[in-house]
């Protein structure tokens, strides 16, 4: 089976369980490109119902593949900066990295990004993860029954990823000004994601920049207190070997190199 043909079977099989979606499927081109995009439209809005082990099998032959192109980064080899041996600064897409733990900034639902194709980390992360990762996000919900505060941190599977583990945190939303609860809760999403990992054994983490994007928190200040909690906590804590402060963006990477002392 070509790709092409691996990825028009797998629309074809998520057409049959969302076939309210047929008609805007028409409208994508036959070629590789328009049918990978249309595959990620098509997982991004699924529901999480019960899955399908053909299409997870063929979902996974292909996540994995795509992952190996995209090339897979060892966190523990990246450089660590100057001014801590235990932090590093690495700029690029985070489902690249090998690493025991990977951040993501959720919203409240934890079910992922439904938006077809959306540019936050959260559809990101999710997309290359499978749709395994959205089903145990719904069973962690259920059993939680409500949705997850602001400030928390929830531990799922990594799946296709190269990391082993997603943390998953709700950090604040910023409408105005910044106030100092924003910033509490901020801290709370690196410290409860620290704490969690520690817990788990985990030894590497990946931290994206949370609530920098769609939630709008100021980049420099988001980046102030995500170094000085990171750093507060691993004064206290020797498990935990490696944090990688994950930046996507060139803003974001000179902020956290200035603050780092990275050249």
């Amino acid at each position: 089976m070509t790709r092409t043909e691996q990825i028009k079977a797998l629309n074809a099989m998520l057409l049959e369980e969302m076939p309210e979606f047929r008609k805007q499927a028409e409208a994508f081109a036959p070629d590789q490109a328009a049918q990978r995009r249309l595959l990620r439209s098509l997982m991004n809005v699924r529901p999480p119902t019960p899955l399908n082990p053909e299409f997870l099998a063929l979902q996974d032959a292909l996540l994995r593949a795509e992952a190996e192109e995209k090339g897979v980064v060892d966190a523990l080899s990246l450089p660590v900066t100057a001014c801590h041996p235990r932090l590093a600064v690495w700029q690029g897409d985070i489902t690249r990295l090998n690493t025991d733990a990977i951040v993501n900034a959720a919203n409240c639902a934890l079910l992922g990004c439904f938006a077809p194709c959306h540019g936050c980390i959260d559809n990101a992360i999710h997309s290359a993860a499978g749709l395994q990762l959205r089903d145990e996000c719904a069973r962690i919900m259920a059993a939680q029954g409500h949705p997850e505060p602001n400030g928390q941190a929830k531990l799922t599977a990594g799946y296709n990823l190269p990391a082993r583990f997603v943390l998953h945190t709700v950090g604040p939303v910023i409408s105005g000004a910044v106030t100092g609860r924003d910033r509490a809760e901020l801290a709370s999403c690196y410290r409860a994601c620290l704490e969690l990992a520690a817990a788990h054994h985990l030894e590497s983490v990946a931290f994206c920049c949370i609530s920098t994007g769609e939630f709008h928190f100021p980049n420099q200040p988001a980046a102030e207190i995500a170094v000085e909690t990171v750093t507060a906590f691993l004064r206290q804590n020797r498990s935990i070997q490696r944090v990688i402060f994950n930046v996507f963006k060139d803003r974001d990477a000179a902020i956290y190199r200035t603050l780092l002392g990275v050249v």
